[in-house]
């Protein structure tokens, strides 16, 4: 019986992860109350008495503006925890999947990041998250990295999604940045795509770092138009009657964000065996779940 520790099972990720993992085995789910991240000998004693086979890191610190002031805790819960567990890993012989974002990126290019491609974040959250990843590979051996972006999910609290239908339910008009450029991923393919990888570190050496996310690349403005498109066919209470673009630089957030951060697949596609589908098909999904929720 093969036991896997799952943290961050409050957050939309680990929600969906608890159903795609626990075919593979007894699955201990943790969120911060049982398993609090910004204590290191608390996730030595924890992942010490359950002796997992496979850890998934689904927790993290994800308020990306507030990590400009927060600095301290995103770098605890996002750098020093993953290493921690990285070190206990090592020593029980266990396998490591740690999820990842395109943050980690400058967004200066205009193709798709590779694997191979030299990180440089640009905020405070992307060099906190970048700090867990080198802290990963040099502390576990059988360690994977799934870098992902633009996560949402019908569990958990917050995402665009979930804010875009939240306002377009209490205004006609909405202003969306046009000038970003990533791909959203669904929690339910990116939690497929996890639960398949573990299972594949039972046996298998699959090891280093990884692009995981849906297919397609847009804007957040296209990706709010198509949620409002998808969410009307459904049914959803909508107000909104235009979404008009804007630039960045009309939006000023206290955290930079990459203008470009689209993340090439094509590594992960040959070890899942099939490409990750489009993103517009994950949001349907989505949708449909977060509809059928709530009638």
């Amino acid at each position: 019986m093969t036991r896997i520790l799952l943290t961050g099972i409050a957050g939309q990720l680990g929600g969906e992860l608890q159903q795609t993992l626990a075919p593979l085995g007894e699955v201990m789910g943790v969120d911060r109350h049982k398993l609090d991240l910004t204590q290191p000998d608390q996730i030595r004693q924890v992942i010490g008495e359950f002796k997992p086979d496979v850890i998934v890191n689904a927790a993290a610190y994800t308020a990306v503006d507030k990590a400009e002031t927060e600095t301290e805790l995103a770098n605890a819960i996002n750098g020093k925890a993953p290493t921690i567990m990285a070190e206990a890993a090592q020593q029980l012989g266990a396998a490591l999947i740690h999820v990842s974002t395109d943050y980690i990126f400058d967004g200066k290019k205009n193709t798709p990041y590779t694997e191979d491609d030299t990180p440089d974040p640009i905020n405070a959250y992307g060099q906190s998250k970048l700090l867990g990843e080198e802290g990963v590979l040099k502390n576990c051996d059988r360690a994977l990295i799934l870098r992902t972006a633009w996560v949402y999910g019908a569990q958990g609290k917050g995402n665009f999604v979930k804010t875009m239908l939240r306002l377009g339910a209490e205004r006609d008009q909405l202003r969306v940045v046009v000038d970003q450029v990533g791909t959203p991923t669904w929690t339910g393919d990116l939690a497929s795509a996890i639960a398949q990888l573990a299972q594949s570190l039972k046996s298998d050496t699959l090891t280093g770092i990884y692009h995981f996310t849906n297919s397609g690349a847009i804007s957040w403005y296209d990706f709010a138009v198509a949620i409002f498109e998808e969410a009307e066919q459904i049914g959803f209470p909508l107000q909104v009657k235009q979404v008009v673009p804007i630039t960045t630089a009309e939006y000023p957030t206290p955290a930079a964000r990459p203008a470009y951060s689209v993340l090439s697949t094509q590594k992960i596609s040959a070890v899942l065996g099939n490409h990750p589908s489009h993103w517009r098909t994950g949001l349907r999904r989505m949708l449909k779940q977060l509809y059928d929720q709530k009638h």
